[in-house]
C-alpha cells in the first residue's frame, strides 16, 4: 500500500525571511503549478519482502490452516484415547510453532493493512486542507495558478460516487426476490444482517401473495439467535403470554412454573392445583429412568443374518466394546441398552443413553452412527436404510414409549386432605376416585387411547415445553401420563399420582438458549448445563413438568366433579370484545 507524503508548509517567519533574500517568482505555466503538489512517494511494506507479496501470503494462510487442522485431529485422537493434550511429540511441537509464527505474520500483515488505510486517508485529508491554504497565500499574493485537467483539485476519495440509500437498495432486492432472481433463504448470507434479511423478506411475501402481514410483529426480537439453530426465514415473531402458576411445593421445594398459553382458565386452574397441593403438605416427585433413544434400520440379504446381527448387539459380552464405541460421540452420552426387534429381513436397534442436560436426540444419532460405521466392518453385507426406522419413536403416540419409556421416566404422587378437597376443589373424595375411574381409565380404554389415561396432561406438558424453549411436537410422547387417585386414611383423604414414562426436555441446545425461553429456566432455576452433576438440571425439569400435571390434573378432574367446568371457561376463556367491530 503506498503512504504519500507531503513535506511541511513553512511558517509565515520562515516565509518572510526567505523573502528577503529571493525575488517573489510567479509560475508561468500549469506545469509549475502542479509541480507544488505533486507527492513524493514513500517505499511500500511489502518491497521488503523477499517473495511477491500475493506469494507470501498464499504460503501462510496455507500453513496457518494446515496446521490447524493437523492438531485439532491430534487433539481429537487424544481425548478419545485419553492422552493428556501436553503430551506432545516433535511433530506437534513443531506444528504448534508453524501455528504461532503464521499466525503472528498474519496478524502483523493485516494490522500494518489496517494503520496504513488509516495513514493513507489522513494523509489525503491533510494534502486537502495544504491545499487550500496554498491557494489561501496565492490569493493573497495575487497569484493564480490555473489547474491542468489531468490533475484534480480534490483527493480521487472525494470523487467516488454518492451510495444509494439503505431502502433504495431493501427495495431492489424485494424485486430481486419477487421475481426469483434472488432466494429467500439466502438473504441472511448475502446482507449479513439478520434483522434486514427479516425484514425484505417479510415484504416480499406480502407482495408475492397481496395479503398483509400487519399484526405480525418484527421489530424486538434478535434475529442472529436463531441463525442456523431454531428457525430458517423467519418473517416475524408470534407472541404468546406467559403465566405463572405456583408456588407448586415439590419434593421440599417451591417453584413458580411459567406457562405459555393462549387458552384461558389454564394458568388459573393449574395454579389452584398447586394451592391445594401445597395446603396439603407437598407433592413427592420420583425419576425412574433417564435414556434417550435412537432406532436406525438395517436389512439384510436374508432374517438369518438378521438375527446374527441381533444375538451380537443384545450379547452381554460385547456390550462393554459397544458403549466405548458409542460413548466416543460425546462426553455426555453414555450407553445404557439395546433392544432389537426384527420384520423379516429388516432390523431394529434401539439404542438408549442417557444425554446430560441436553434432551439428546442429535447426541445419541452421533453415537449410533459410530457404532453403525464398527459394525460394518464384521457385517459387510448390512445395508443401513435410515438413522432412524420410528422404533424409537419420536413425535408419534408409541406403545414402546409408553412401557419402556423415552427420555425422563417419573412418577409424582400427593395426599390431599379432605379439608382441601372441600375448601379450595369444592368437591368430595369419593366423587373424584369414581369420575378418575370412569373417566380416564374407563372412558380411554374405550376410546383405545395410547398412553392417555388422564384428563389434559398435553395443555400443561404444551405451556411448560413452549415457555423454556422445548420442542413442542415431543409433546406428543411427554404427554403419556396415567392418572390415578384413591381414597386413603379411611376414605378421608385423597392420593393422587401421575405417572409419565417418556418426558423428553433439555436445558442446553435448541430454543433454551433464545432470551424468553432462558429466562424461563432461569425461573425454575434450572438454566444451562449443571456442571458439578451433568443432566440433574434437565431431570429436575421433568420433574416440575410432572408435578404441574398433577397439579393441573386435580384442578380439572374436581371442577369436572363440581360442574364448574362449563361455567369457569364461559368466565374466563371467552373474550368480551365485539370480534365483528374488531374484524371491521
Amino acid at each position: 500500500m503506498d503512504i504519500r507524503r507531503r513535506p511541511p508548509l513553512p511558517s509565515h517567519s520562515n516565509y518572510n525571511q526567505k523573502q528577503e533574500h529571493k525575488p517573489i517568482t510567479h509560475p508561468t505555466s500549469a506545469a509549475d503549478c502542479s509541480a507544488e503538489v505533486v507527492d513524493q512517494r514513500s517505499p511500500k511494506a511489502s518491497d521488503a519482502l523477499p517473495l511477491p507479496l500475493y506469494l507470501t501470503n498464499g504460503i501462510f494462510f496455507t500453513l496457518f490452516f494446515s496446521v490447524a487442522y493437523f492438531l485439532l485431529h491430534r487433539w481429537r485422537d487424544k481425548i478419545r484415547s485419553s492422552i493428556p493434550l501436553h503430551v506432545v511429540t516433535l511433530s506437534e511441537l513443531v506444528a504448534i510453532v508453524s501455528l504461532i509464527a503464521s499466525f503472528i505474520y498474519l496478524l502483523g500483515f493485516f494490522g500494518i493493512d489496517f494503520v496504513q488505510s488509516i495513514i493513507s486517508r489522513n494523509s489525503a485529508w491533510d494534502l486537502e486542507n495544504d491545499d487550500e491554504r496554498r491557494f489561501i497565500v496565492n490569493e493573497d499574493r495575487n497569484i493564480h495558478c490555473p489547474v491542468p485537467s489531468t490533475v484534480s483539485a480534490k483527493p480521487k476519495l472525494m470523487d467516488l460516487p454518492a451510495t444509494p440509500s439503505a431502502s433504495q437498495d431493501d427495495e431492489e432486492i424485494v424485486k430481486s426476490v419477487v421475481s426469483g432472481e434472488v432466494p429467500s433463504y439466502s438473504l441472511e448470507s448475502m446482507l449479513g444482517d439478520c434483522f434486514r434479511a427479516a425484514k425484505i423478506r417479510r415484504e416480499a411475501v406480502q407482495r408475492l401473495l397481496g395479503r398483509s402481514l400487519e399484526g405480525l410483529p418484527l421489530e424486538g426480537f434478535d434475529y442472529d439467535s436463531i441463525l442456523g439453530q431454531c428457525c430458517e426465514m423467519p418473517v416475524g415473531y408470534v407472541q404468546i403470554p406467559v403465566g405463572i402458576a405456583g408456588p407448586l411445593l415439590l419434593n421440599g421445594c417451591e417453584y413458580s412454573v411459567p406457562m405459555a398459553t393462549t387458552e384461558g382458565c389454564l394458568v388459573a386452574s393449574t395454579n389452584r392445583g398447586c394451592k391445594a397441593i401445597y395446603a396439603s403438605g407437598g407433592a413427592t416427585c420420583v425419576l425412574l429412568r433417564d435414556a434417550m433413544t435412537r432406532a436406525p434400520v438395517v436389512r439384510f440379504t436374508s432374517a438369518k443374518r438378521a438375527t446374527e446381527l441381533k444375538f451380537f448387539l443384545e450379547a452381554p459380552l460385547n456390550f462393554d466394546t459397544l458403549a466405548v464405541v458409542f460413548n466416543k460421540s460425546s462426553r455426555f452420552a453414555r450407553l445404557q441398552g439395546i433392544h432389537c426387534a426384527i420384520a423379516g429381513k429388516n432390523l431394529y436397534i434401539r439404542f438408549s443413553c442417557s444425554t446430560g442436560d441436553a434432551m439428546g436426540m442429535n447426541m445419541v444419532s452421533k453415537g449410533v452412527q459410530n457404532v453403525l460405521d464398527f459394525l460394518q466392518s464384521d457385517f459387510p453385507d448390512m445395508d443401513v436404510i435410515g438413522i432412524s426406522g420410528n422404533f424409537c419413536s419420536d413425535k408419534k403416540p408409541a406403545a414402546v414409549n409408553w412401557i419402556e419409556g423415552r427420555g425422563k421416566s417419573v412418577v409424582c404422587e400427593a395426599i390431599i386432605t379432605r379439608d382441601v378437597v372441600t375448601k379450595v376443589l369444592k368437591t368430595s373424595v369419593p366423587a373424584l376416585v369414581e369420575l378418575n375411574m370412569l373417566k380416564n381409565l374407563t372412558g380411554s380404554a374405550i376410546a383405545g387411547s395410547l398412553g392417555g389415561f388422564n384428563a389434559h396432561a398435553a395443555n400443561i406438558v404444551s405451556a411448560i415445553y413452549i415457555a423454556t424453549g422445548q420442542d413442542p411436537a415431543q409433546n406428543i410422547e411427554s404427554s403419556h401420563c396415567i392418572t390415578m387417585m384413591e381414597a386413603v386414611n379411611n376414605g378421608n383423604d385423597l392420593h393422587i399420582s401421575v405417572t409419565m414414562p417418556s418426558i423428553e426436555v433439555g436445558t442446553v441446545g435448541g430454543g433454551t438458549q433464545l432470551a424468553s425461553q432462558s429466562a424461563c429456566l432461569n425461573l425454575l432455576g434450572v438454566k444451562g448445563a449443571n456442571k458439578e452433576s451433568p443432566g440433574s438440571n434437565s431431570q429436575l425439569l421433568a420433574s416440575i413438568v410432572a408435578g404441574s400435571v398433577l397439579a393441573g390434573e386435580l384442578s380439572l378432574m374436581s371442577a369436572i366433579a363440581a360442574g364448574q367446568l362449563v361455567k369457569s371457561h364461559m368466565k374466563y376463556n371467552r373474550s368480551s370484545r365485539d370480534v365483528t367491530k374488531i374484524g371491521s
